[in-house]
């Protein structure tokens, strides 16, 4: 659809590609079967072309039909529509750039502006997220019940591997990870020792992506320069990637390129942060030995794998875990509408309750059909979610390959 951009946008970097995402979009509806908030909501507005649609007019200049802002707020940002879409629309792109427009309309009230600033206040520091997370651990038989769901046991970390090996590789710790379940990255680099692969804790903090998706640019771009600055020595002293084991992070960190394009200073160094990044799945599959068998048990333990959409939708990696988990032993059962999304969402879930806590009965009721012993993911988010109603354990993938590989024959 053709757009003609209002002057505030003709020859800005974002109105030129805003403009480029919407001539690629004819309005077909594919993207609506495998929208989450419009199969709930029925509301045209809160599916891919009626967004489209509303960005369109904002991008133009005039009045939006619709409560925009509203509309773009209850957008998931899952990306199940680009995987639909035929014609290879970037809506997650459009997503943002809209978003970042809508601020410009008349303000927010000011308890949504508030609640806003203080999960940006919070979340993306780690230290600060992890002291108020023990806090809440220590007072939650005082909490109300909607809280003590929200806040997880303690989890304390396993070993660290101490053992040097030639190869390398960074493991970005983030913000929230660490303090909810700190043994996920201990995990990984014990499952990569086994390959002989050394994983050194990056320096890096918050990705920048709840900033970004909260349409706060600037800082989101201050925290992705931070991120490159702190990773850069290891990149030059020879690491070979930056692995993520929480594929939100993931998602957005290969999109650094693109985000500081611009930037001079930059651009070069963020395209090849985004290059340089994997998420465990895809360097677990390429560095398994086929000698290093696992130690399964008898009979099977039977999981439901949920596939987070920024693994799925935003890096493309749909069906890798799964194939890793069916080596090491595990029974996966079946899972239906496996494109829909949990509902977690960053901040989606604290920001948009009634909606996030739909999705996700849809997908423990999906998950849990089969009768699996637990549920298993891959990003941080979607665990603490599902794990809040599930009736079941929800835990990282890497961790139960990590309980079934053997040590090494050199220990």
């Amino acid at each position: 659809m053709e757009c003609e951009l209002a002057e505030r946008y003709k020859g800005t970097a974002s109105g030129e590609e805003a403009a480029a995402i919407l001539r690629a979009c004819v309005q077909c509806g594919n993207c609506e079967a495998t929208c989450p908030t419009f199969r709930l909501t029925k509301d045209p507005f809160d599916g891919p072309r009626g967004r489209v649609s509303l960005i369109m007019q904002l991008m133009a200049g005039l009045a939006p039909s619709a409560d925009v802002r509203s509309h773009l707020d209850r957008c998931l940002t899952c990306r199940s529509c680009e995987t639909t879409c035929p014609e290879g629309v970037r809506f997650g792109r459009l997503l943002d750039i809209g978003r970042e427009a809508a601020e410009s309309l008349p303000p927010r009230p000011v308890l949504e502006r508030l609640a806003r600033w203080g999960l940006r206040a919070v979340l993306p520091h780690r230290h600060r997220f992890s002291a108020l997370l023990r806090i809440g651990q220590v007072t939650r038989r005082f909490l109300p019940e909607s809280l003590r769901a929200r806040i997880p046991d303690r989890r304390p970390a396993g070993p660290w591997p101490s053992r040097s090996h030639v190869r390398t590789m960074l493991v970005w710790q983030g913000c929230v990870q660490p303090g909810l379940a700190p043994d996920i990255n201990a995990a990984a680099a014990r499952v990569l020792d086994r390959f002989a692969i050394r994983l050194i804790p990056a320096e890096a903090g918050c990705c920048g992506a709840i900033s970004h998706h909260l349409a706060a640019t600037g800082e989101a771009r201050d925290y992705m320069r931070r991120n490159i600055d702190a990773c850069w020595p290891r990149i030059e002293a020879g690491a070979e990637a930056i692995v993520m084991t929480a594929s939100g992070c993931g998602a957005h960190v290969r999109d650094y390129g693109h985000l500081l394009r611009d930037d001079p200073d930059y651009r070069d160094k963020a395209a090849r942060i985004s290059a340089m990044t994997r998420d465990i799945a895809e360097v677990v599959a390429k560095e398994w030995p086929s000698e290093l068998a696992v130690q399964a048990p008898s009979p099977p333990r039977r999981i439901a794998f949920q596939s987070p959409c920024s693994l799925q939708h935003g890096q493309k990696l749909n069906g890798m875990v799964e194939k890793l988990l069916k080596r090491a032993g595990f029974r996966l059962t079946p899972v239906d509408y496996p494109f829909m999304c949990c509902g977690s969402a960053g901040t989606y879930s604290i920001l948009q309750p009634e909606l996030a806590e739909s999705l996700r009965e849809q997908k423990l009721r999906t998950l849990t059909v089969a009768r699996p012993t637990l549920i298993a993911s891959a990003n941080i988010g979607c665990m603490m979610h599902l794990a809040a109603a599930a009736p079941m354990p929800v835990r990282h993938w890497i961790e139960l390959l990590d309980e079934v590989l053997p040590a090494r024959r050199d220990d």
